[in-house]
Protein backbone atom coordinates (compact mmCIF):
# COMPACT_ATOMS: atom_id res chain seq x y z
CA UNK A 1 0.00 0.00 0.00
CA UNK A 2 1.25 3.49 -0.89
CA UNK A 3 -0.14 6.83 0.27
CA UNK A 4 0.85 10.43 0.92
CA UNK A 5 0.72 12.50 4.10
CA UNK A 6 0.46 16.25 3.53
CA UNK A 7 1.03 18.27 6.71
CA UNK A 8 -0.58 21.71 6.51
CA UNK A 9 0.39 24.39 9.03
CA UNK A 10 -2.36 26.82 10.04
CA UNK A 11 -0.11 28.82 12.37
CA UNK A 12 -1.72 29.51 15.73
CA UNK A 13 -4.72 27.35 14.81
CA UNK A 14 -2.53 24.25 14.61
CA UNK A 15 -1.67 21.70 11.95
CA UNK A 16 -3.60 19.20 9.90
CA UNK A 17 -2.39 16.00 8.29
CA UNK A 18 -4.24 15.14 5.10
CA UNK A 19 -4.07 11.38 4.58
CA UNK A 20 -6.08 9.70 1.84
CA UNK A 21 -4.96 6.31 0.50
CA UNK A 22 -6.98 6.97 -2.68
CA UNK A 23 -4.94 10.06 -3.68
CA UNK A 24 -2.09 9.48 -6.12
CA UNK A 25 1.14 11.45 -6.48
CA UNK A 26 -0.27 13.18 -9.57
CA UNK A 27 -3.34 14.29 -7.59
CA UNK A 28 -1.18 15.64 -4.75
CA UNK A 29 0.86 17.66 -7.28
CA UNK A 30 -2.36 18.93 -8.85
CA UNK A 31 -3.76 20.02 -5.47
CA UNK A 32 -0.52 21.81 -4.58
CA UNK A 33 -0.42 23.58 -7.96
CA UNK A 34 -4.07 24.64 -7.71
CA UNK A 35 -3.57 26.12 -4.25
CA UNK A 36 -5.84 23.63 -2.50
CA UNK A 37 -2.89 22.67 -0.30
CA UNK A 38 -1.18 25.77 1.12
CA UNK A 39 1.31 26.40 3.93
CA UNK A 40 2.71 22.90 3.56
CA UNK A 41 5.07 21.79 6.32
CA UNK A 42 6.03 18.53 4.65
CA UNK A 43 4.81 15.81 2.32
CA UNK A 44 5.72 12.21 3.09
CA UNK A 45 5.29 9.26 0.79
CA UNK A 46 4.62 6.06 2.70
CA UNK A 47 5.10 2.80 0.83
CA UNK A 48 5.03 -0.54 2.60
CA UNK A 49 7.52 -0.14 5.49
CA UNK A 50 9.33 3.01 4.38
CA UNK A 51 8.74 6.75 4.68
CA UNK A 52 10.28 9.23 2.26
CA UNK A 53 10.16 13.02 2.47
CA UNK A 54 9.07 14.12 -1.03
CA UNK A 55 8.25 17.74 -0.20
CA UNK A 56 10.86 19.38 -2.43
CA UNK A 57 10.20 17.05 -5.35
CA UNK A 58 6.46 17.63 -5.31
CA UNK A 59 6.78 21.41 -4.84
CA UNK A 60 9.21 21.47 -7.76
CA UNK A 61 6.89 19.43 -9.95
CA UNK A 62 3.99 21.72 -9.01
CA UNK A 63 6.14 24.71 -10.09
CA UNK A 64 6.01 26.33 -6.67
CA UNK A 65 6.85 28.85 -5.41
CA UNK A 66 5.60 30.89 -8.34
CA UNK A 67 5.49 34.17 -6.44
CA UNK A 68 9.27 34.42 -5.99
CA UNK A 69 11.01 36.73 -8.44
CA UNK A 70 13.51 35.13 -10.79
CA UNK A 71 16.79 37.06 -10.67
CA UNK A 72 18.98 36.67 -13.74
CA UNK A 73 22.57 35.67 -12.83
CA UNK A 74 24.10 38.86 -14.24
CA UNK A 75 22.19 40.95 -11.67
CA UNK A 76 23.73 39.21 -8.65
CA UNK A 77 26.48 41.24 -6.97
CA UNK A 78 29.01 38.67 -5.72
CA UNK A 79 31.19 41.31 -4.04
CA UNK A 80 28.25 42.65 -2.03
CA UNK A 81 27.41 39.12 -0.92
CA UNK A 82 30.98 38.57 0.29
CA UNK A 83 31.03 41.89 2.16
CA UNK A 84 27.68 41.13 3.82
CA UNK A 85 28.98 37.71 4.88
CA UNK A 86 32.19 39.24 6.29
CA UNK A 87 30.14 41.81 8.22
CA UNK A 88 27.94 39.05 9.65
CA UNK A 89 31.02 37.09 10.74
CA UNK A 90 32.40 40.16 12.53
CA UNK A 91 29.15 40.46 14.51
CA UNK A 92 29.89 37.15 16.19
CA UNK A 93 33.58 37.69 16.96
CA UNK A 94 34.64 37.48 20.58
CA UNK A 95 36.02 40.83 21.77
Amino acid sequence: MQYFVVMIDYGRRGREAVVDPEVTRRQVISRVASGEYRNISFIHEIAENSVEDVTEAILTEAALPQDLPQVPPEEIDIQAIRLDHARDLRKHEQT
